[in-house]
C-alpha cells in the first residue's frame, strides 16, 4: 500500500438543518470517497454505527456532550495500540464537553506500513486560544510518546479534526512547527499548504448558506479543518498527492455541513528524506 487517504469533517450534529437527509447525503459523499481514515466531528451514537457497518474500526473520542454530541475516529486498517485525553486542560474546557483527542496505531500493507493516526479536537470558542495552545501541546505530547514507544513499528504520524483555528493561531503555529509551547517543540507539515501555498482554503465560510443560516452570522470565513503530516529531521515522510476542499456543493441538493471538509491523499515517497539521490 503506497497511497493513504485520509478525511476530516465536521459534519454538524444531525438536530440542525434536518439532519436525517443531510447524514444520507453524507453516506453517498462517503462510499464515493472512500477514504482510508474518518475524523468526524458533532457525530452521535448513529453516525457510529453507520460508519462500523462499512468495515471500519471506530475509536470514538473520550467525551460526549449531555445530549450525546461527540467526535469519532473511524480507520482502515490493523489497529494496535489506542489511547485517549479528554484535554481538560483548564477551568474553561469543562464549557466545551466534547472536546479530546483520541491516537490509534494503524498497520497497513508495505510501504506504508505503521501510521500514528491523531484526531484531535479542542476547545471552539472564540477567545479560548490559551485552552487551544494548551490542549494542543498535550496532544502533541500523547502523538510524540506513543511515537517513540511505537518506533519499531511507527513511521509515519497524522494529525487531523477540526482544530478551530486558523493557521496563523498560536495553537496551530504550534503544529506547525514555527513556535514552541511551554518547552515544547514539534514540526508537522499541514497539508493544505504543501498544496495549495497561495490559496485560502476557507472551511468554515459564509459562502456555505448553513454558515449564513448558523449561529455565527457574522463569521468572515476561516480555514480551520486541517490534516497535518509529522516531520522527521529531514522533513515530512509523506508526500502530498492531493489535498481538496470536501462536499463544498450539495449532494443531491443537500447541503451536508456548515463545515466543508479536508481530503487529502498521502503517497509514500520514492526515496526517504535525509537520503541524497542521483544529481548531475
Amino acid at each position: 500500500m503506497r497511497t493513504l487517504r485520509v478525511l476530516t469533517m465536521n459534519v454538524l450534529e444531525p438536530r440542525y438543518a434536518d439532519g436525517a437527509t443531510r447524514r444520507r447525503a453524507l453516506a453517498v459523499a462517503l462510499a464515493r470517497a472512500d477514504p482510508d481514515v474518518v475524523a468526524l466531528q458533532e457525530v452521535v451514537a448513529d453516525d457510529e454505527r453507520a460508519l462500523a457497518a462499512q468495515g471500519r474500526h471506530v475509536l470514538p473520542h473520550p467525551n460526549r456532550s449531555p445530549d450525546g454530541v461527540g467526535a469519532v475516529l473511524a480507520v482502515r486498517g490493523s489497529v494496535g495500540r489506542v489511547r485517549s485525553d479528554p484535554l481538560r486542560t483548564g477551568a474553561r474546557t469543562e464549557r466545551t464537553p466534547w472536546c479530546g483527542v483520541v491516537a490509534a496505531e494503524v498497520t497497513y500493507d508495505e510501504p506504508l506500513g505503521g501510521v500514528l493516526v491523531v484526531h484531535h479536537k479542542p476547545s471552539w470558542p472564540h477567545g479560548f486560544e490559551h485552552e487551544r495552545e494548551q490542549q494542543a501541546r498535550a496532544a502533541a505530547s500523547l502523538a510524540e510518546e506513543m511515537f517513540a514507544a511505537g518506533r519499531d513499528r511507527l513511521r509515519h504520524v497524522i494529525v487531523l479534526g477540526d482544530f478551530d483555528a486558523p493557521p496563523d493561531a498560536a495553537s496551530l503555529r504550534f503544529w506547525r512547527g514555527l513556535q514552541s509551547l511551554d518547552g515544547l517543540s514539534v514540526c508537522y507539515q499541514d497539508a493544505w499548504e504543501a498544496a495549495h501555498p497561495h490559496y485560502p482554503g476557507l472551511t468554515f465560510t459564509p459562502d456555505n448558506p448553513l454558515v449564513r443560516a448558523g449561529d455565527m452570522p457574522l463569521e468572515p470565513g476561516r480555514r480551520i479543518d486541517h490534516v497535518l503530516a509529522r516531520c522527521g529531521m529531514h522533513g515530512p515522510g509523506l508526500r502530498v498527492a492531493s489535498c481538496e476542499r470536501f462536499l463544498l456543493e450539495p449532494v443531491d441538493g443537500v447541503q451536508v455541513s456548515d463545515h466543508y471538509g479536508v481530503l487529502v491523499d498521502f503517497e509514500v515517497p520514492e526515496r526517504e528524506p535525509g537520503e541524497w539521490g542521483e544529481w548531475a
